[in-house]
């Protein structure tokens, strides 16, 4: 629905001039790292983020953000409907929205060529009587805050894609801080019913590579301030003075949380959703607020409404819509304190177990089965295309679900049985069982009697029972699956793996009867072995399933994916997945290793003792400061009143202990203040201790009245040291290979290859054969004319490549997947005269992961070096040999539209010319090295001309 007009109005935003995002786009494509899948749903991201302000979809609805702006006239609409629709952006906006094409995305079953027909007529009748904003609202669950649901098929890395909106948002917002737009800090919350499948894959949030989205140094910076935490503590803490919830403690530590950025959450829904527990008789004495009575009932839930600018990431988004599930409650609640800056969603499958109904009048109302917030939309079959596993899907009719099984296991074990992928993990084939009873007393019995299959290549998984129970081991087994460690083969499941189990060796699915998996998600599970292994590679998988379990998939595909399991299959067929290999000529071409100089920075922090007075500091602490008068006010109590001073100043916090007290100042100063140091001046400390604690029926509190974590700051202050910054240059000797002939794998066909698969063929016969291409060439004519064919001799002829192996090719072939530009600037070099005349030589050096010539660049910013890019990766390389030795080399670097104009890319620019090459020409007493910056949006002509003249003017003889 809505994604459609989004994506098209994304498009156009990123070629716009007004589009400062492009240079990252750029950026990010060039890595290579991300499926087109991520980058287009970031594009999106960055588009509602940056043009459409970070506002919330009803909002961008009825500003009129998505109108298409329609020419009225053209429309047989009457006169009343026309002035509505001109004069009211809302209402042109529900109108255009009703007539969006229908490409079978609303799963209504309608035929109709506009979306929403029944809607379009309705308004051009009654134009006037509809509250447009309202009915707008109401499409868009009437919430206030930012809701986007970002839709991709299992296995298309949404939890990259996670991580990549994090690293943005804080890339932008240490740029603008003071920019709302921006979230500073980030949950992510898992529906509770899958928290023990999905939360250890949420995990690898941590492990992403920010460096695959953002330029270097913002890449680092960002991925050191980001902390980490876990929330799956299921029991309350002993001692705790800050908490009595572990998870709470976690997130208590981060104070204050005004300045607070970079903190990222993961925890199940259910520690965030529970209801408000009663109140006991210690919390009687006066009346709470909403606030307190939250924090008793709930501590984490409350401690994470205080979080500023939080974005909220859920998972699985349509659990989370049902009504057991109260999300939705608890962040209508968040919202209202300003914390929240946006709720982003995950699904595989957008949409909802039941229609949902918008009324528009008394006698029509819409329909949508689809959750409407749904911004960006990747389909199953495109995924599969391009990097899913191939499924084969086998339907079975007349067969009992035990023979279904059998059939399953056989095919499986005769296609798979060998398969190893290239991490060590041996293929596996899951089998749903849909009860415990059935899986121990029924399948496991067969597959190890009847089909004598060895019963250490099975792994039986369940949440157990009275009568069944699983060892723990089967868990480490579980967890390990998709490690070389496994030899498990044949996974039998209860209740689990359905949606999260993220197994990229799982190769097969069995689902042979009836509630082996719920009906709602046969689609999901049936999807579980699709998860790529290899990127580049040919991979397939089987699913196996009876009748009934096969209509139900083939109905959720129309619905959900517009597909079906005959499409699938078909799938299987068209797509051949060929590769295509690579060879390493560095021993043919003798090319020797890039010798250069490098600029090396190494900073080391100084700590100058003496400048601070611990004992003076310490006695100068005034604890009134910290004195809470506010929080007196908040509950209506009159400090002056002799009645209420013993009760103000005996407010009871958490249980109080002198040694963790001090144990906590220490730990909260991040290791630059230690325990010994504490205890030195623990009896200055003790004072404090008892002045903002006291004791109640034997047991020792802190007092709340007291700001607690104010206090322990003013103690860290007390012992802080001055430090210094010491930078020690040098210049380093480098040598670099420009190929790790190891590698050098294979690499999937495409259009961007160079040479192509004919050319390298001749390249390594001429290579071992050890004739020169024109002399063959002469050959080959020679004998077609002896054999009466003399008109082919006349047109017979080599590729460019192939007369210039010599002169390029280190290996072959070159992948220029990411810039078209690269290669046609390779084949223009080829054959310009003056780089034939000089006898030079040219390298492509940009596949980064296969050479080791990366240089680091730095700034100089107040007379001190600071890093650009941890490692620049120069494109192409033009060499001269003198005494079979690289005597000159010319770096060029290639760059697309708009990627230029980046700053990071300026600054390395900078680096390159002035710096680098100064440095290194000093080095060696002569002029070795030159550079020189290409961009594709430069006329082709003013491009080779200014490559010529750097050409003549560098590699002039001497």
């Amino acid at each position: 629905m809505l994604h459609q007009i989004i994506l098209k109005q994304c498009k156009k935003w990123l070629v716009s001039e007004e589009c400062t995002v492009r240079p990252i786009i750029e950026y990010i494509k060039k890595q290579g790292k991300l499926r087109d899948a991520q980058i287009e749903a970031i594009e999106i991201y960055l588009y509602l983020k940056i043009k459409g302000g970070n506002n919330p979809l009803w909002y961008l609805f009825v500003d009129g953000f998505f109108n298409r702006n329609e020419d009225l006239s053209l429309l047989n609409i009457n006169e009343t409907a026309r002035s509505c629709f001109e004069r009211d952006v809302a209402a042109r906006a529900l109108f255009e929205f009703s007539r969006l094409p229908n490409n079978g995305n609303g799963r209504n079953g309608r035929n109709s060529a506009t979306l929403f027909p029944e809607l379009e007529n309705y308004l051009i009748e009654h134009s006037d009587a509809v509250n447009y904003n309202s009915v707008i609202k109401n499409i868009f669950y009437n919430v206030e805050y930012t809701d986007y649901l970002f839709s991709l098929p299992m296995g298309a890395g949404k939890t990259f894609l996670m991580a990549a909106f994090v690293y943005l948002d804080l890339y932008f917002a240490l740029n603008e801080p003071e920019n709302k737009v921006f979230a500073h800090n980030f949950i992510v919350l898992v529906p509770s019913g899958l928290k023990s499948s999905i939360v250890p894959s949420l995990k690898t949030i941590e492990k992403f590579d920010p460096s695959w989205i953002l330029p270097e140094p913002a890449a680092t910076t960002i991925k050191r301030m980001i902390k980490f935490e876990v929330l799956d503590q299921p029991k309350s803490a002993k001692k705790s003075n800050k908490a009595r919830n572990p998870n709470s403690q976690k997130i208590y530590n981060y104070q204050p949380f005004d300045s607070l950025m970079g903190l990222v959450m993961v925890v199940n829904a259910e520690k965030v959703i529970l209801d408000r527990l009663g109140l006991t008789e210690q919390y009687e004495l006066i009346e709470y607020s909403d606030d307190e009575k939250d924090r008793f009932a709930n501590e984490l839930r409350n401690i994470i409404s205080k979080l500023p600018n939080l974005q909220i990431h859920i998972d699985e988004v349509h659990h989370a819509a049902t009504d057991d599930i109260k999300l939705r409650q608890v962040v209508n609640k968040w919202n209202r304190n300003g914390t929240i800056n946006s709720v982003i969603g995950y699904s595989g499958t957008p949409y909802l177990s039941s229609a949902e109904m918008v009324k528009i009048s008394d006698t029509i109302q819409l329909k949508f089965s689809q959750i409407t917030n749904t911004v960006f939309y990747y389909p199953l079959t495109t995924a599969v295309r391009k990097f899913l596993k191939k499924p084969r899907v086998e339907q079975t009719s007349g067969l009992q679900p035990i023979q279904i099984i059998e059939k399953g296991i056989r095919d499986f074990l005769n296609s798979y049985d060998n398969t190893i992928y290239a991490n060590g993990a041996c293929a596996k084939l899951a089998i749903y069982c849909g009860s415990i009873e059935r899986l121990e007393e029924e399948v496991f019995h067969y597959l190890t009697g009847a089909m004598k299959i060895n019963p250490d290549m099975i792994l039986k998984y369940h949440k157990g029972n009275k009568k069944f129970k699983i060892p723990r081991a089967n868990e480490t087994e579980f967890a390990s699956l998709d490690t070389p460690l496994s030899k498990k083969k044949i996974i039998l499941l209860v209740q689990i793996g359905k949606e999260g189990w993220d197994c990229r060796s799982l190769t097969g699915v069995i689902l042979s009867q009836k509630g082996d998996c719920p009906t709602n998600m046969v689609l999901q599970t049936s999807c579980r072995c699709l998860r790529q292994v290899d990127a580049g590679k040919h991979e397939t998988a089987v699913i196996w399933m009876n009748e009934e379990n096969a209509k139900i998939l083939d109905k959720q595909l129309k619905d959900e994916q517009h597909t079906s399991i005959q499409e699938l299959n078909t799938l299987l067929k068209d797509q051949t997945g060929k590769m295509v290999d690579r060879f390493s000529r560095l021993e043919y071409l003798k090319l020797p290793p890039v010798d250069f100089y490098q600029l090396k920075i190494e900073y080391d922090t100084l700590v100058i003792s003496g400048t601070v007075d611990p004992l003076s500091a310490i006695e100068s602490i005034d604890l009134k400061e910290s004195f809470d008068a506010a929080l007196i006010i908040e509950r209506g109590l009159n400090p002056d009143e002799p009645q209420n001073k013993e009760f103000l100043l005996k407010i009871k916090g958490e249980t109080a202990d002198f040694g963790l007290w001090i144990f906590t100042i220490a730990r909260e100063s991040f290791n630059s203040l230690s325990l010994n140091e504490l205890n030195e001046f623990g009896k200055e400390l003790k004072p404090i201790f008892d002045t903002i604690t006291f004791y109640n029926n034997g047991i020792l509190y802190f007092n709340d009245l007291y700001k607690q974590d104010l206090i322990r700051s003013l103690i860290r202050l007390a012992f802080h040291q001055h430090r210094d910054l010491k930078i020690k240059t040098e210049i380093v000797p480098k040598s670099a290979q420009l190929l790790f002939i190891g590698k050098l794998d294979s690499i999937p066909e495409n259009d961007k290859i160079y040479p192509n698969e004919n050319d390298t063929r001749q390249i390594i016969d001429l290579d071992a054969s050890g004739k020169d291409p024109k002399d063959t060439l002469v050959a080959i004519r020679k004998t077609l004319e002896m054999q009466g064919l003399g008109y082919m001799a006349e047109s017979f002829s080599f590729s460019s490549a192939i007369y210039n192996k010599d002169k390029s090719f280190h290996y072959l072939p070159y992948n220029f997947s990411q810039s078209r530009f690269e290669m046609m600037f390779l084949q223009d070099v080829l054959n310009l005269t003056l780089f034939n005349q000089k006898k030079l030589e040219v390298y492509y050096n940009g596949e980064r992961h296969l050479t080791d010539f990366r240089i680091a660049c730095y700034s100089k910013k107040n007379d001190r070096w600071l890093p650009v890019v941890k490692k620049y990766t120069p494109d192409f390389l033009i060499i001269r040999r003198k005494n079979q030795k690289i005597h000159k080399i010319l770096i060029v670097e290639t760059k697309g539209s708009g990627f230029a104009d980046q700053p990071g890319y300026r600054e390395r620019k900078s680096f390159m010319e002035t710096e680098f090459l100064r440095m290194n020409n000093d080095e060696y007493g002569y002029k070795r090295f030159e550079y020189i910056s290409l961009s594709d949006d430069v006329p082709k002509n003013r491009n080779l001309s200014e490559l010529t003249d750097k050409l003549r003017s560098f590699f002039e003889e001497n």
